[in-house]
């Protein structure tokens, strides 16, 4: 006879909670983990690979008769893609994830800081930039769709203020933030660059005197209306057949107000 209570025996199986019925009859759109942080690998251009830091959303939707989905299994799944981030890699794990969770859709969102290696305009003297990315993904039946997201910090110099001025004219920085759906690859540094070359000038880490005039030279002699931004970028955007659909929003944080100016221009999403 066993003399073990029968309140501390250890069961064969554990009951899978999870799994019990839900009587509610409720579907719920996404559910899963979100701020989970987590090293990655990143296609970089130059390099072929940058080491960074993300930060990852990831959901997905659960019938009304389940109770509950299998969080630990986002995790594994995160576990077993620290190899190089691509487009293909993203669309991969996504259907890795709705096939471990037996979902119909699913969600992923990675945010984190890339780097790009600057070379200053005059005196070549290089730095490092930083720009906010975000790659999101999401499944829904056979269909996936990937969206890149990317904040590039610009300078802009008022049209108005130089037209009006007998010297000067008054410039800040900007925010553009282009939001892009593609059907191929595409690198970071492309949107990078198409966004930087439609603004009154580009931002860099380092500059030293040479380079300083040369930035102040080149914003005053490109001005532009946050309307002017925004459109020049659709334009160049409307002739890239890699990408299916767009976003693009200014933000100038005016030098003379206490607001900002902004404007944006959406194609493609429904």
């Amino acid at each position: 006879m066993s003399t073990t209570p029968a309140s501390t025996e250890i069961k064969d199986e554990i009951e899978d909670v999870q799994n019990i019925a839900d009587q509610r009859k409720i579907a719920i759109d996404k559910v899963g983990i979100k701020d989970i942080k987590h090293p990655v690998k990143v296609s970089d251009r130059t390099t072929g690979e940058q080491h960074t830091i993300a930060n990852f959303n990831m959901y997905v939707n659960l019938p009304h008769q389940f109770k509950g989905t299998h969080m630990s299994r986002f995790v594994e799944i995160l576990n077993q893609h620290e190899r190089e981030i691509t487009v293909k890699s993203f669309r991969e794990m996504l259907g890795q994830m709705t096939e471990r969770l037996d979902a119909e859709s699913g969600y992923i969102e990675m945010n984190f800081p890339y780097f790009v290696n600057k070379e200053a305009p005059v005196s070549k003297v290089k730095s490092l930039m930083d720009y906010d990315v975000t790659f999101i993904g999401e499944i829904t039946g056979t269909q996936t769709m990937m969206t890149v997201k990317v904040v590039v910090p610009v300078t802009s110099l008022c049209p108005c203020s130089k037209n009006i001025s007998d010297y000067g004219a008054h410039n800040q920085r900007s925010h553009v933030t282009l939001t892009v759906r593609v059907d191929s690859f595409v690198w970071i540094e492309d949107l990078i660059d198409l966004v930087e070359k439609e603004a009154s000038c580009e931002i860099f880490g380092l500059l030293k005197r040479p380079d300083e005039k040369f930035v102040t030279e080149r914003a005053y002699d490109n001005p532009k209306f946050v309307e002017d931004m925004v459109r020049d970028i659709a334009a160049r955007l409307n002739d890239d057949s890699r990408i299916t659909a767009y976003t693009v929003e200014s933000e100038n944080f005016e030098s003379i107000h206490n607001h900002s100016a902004y404007a944006l221009i959406t194609k493609g999403f429904d």
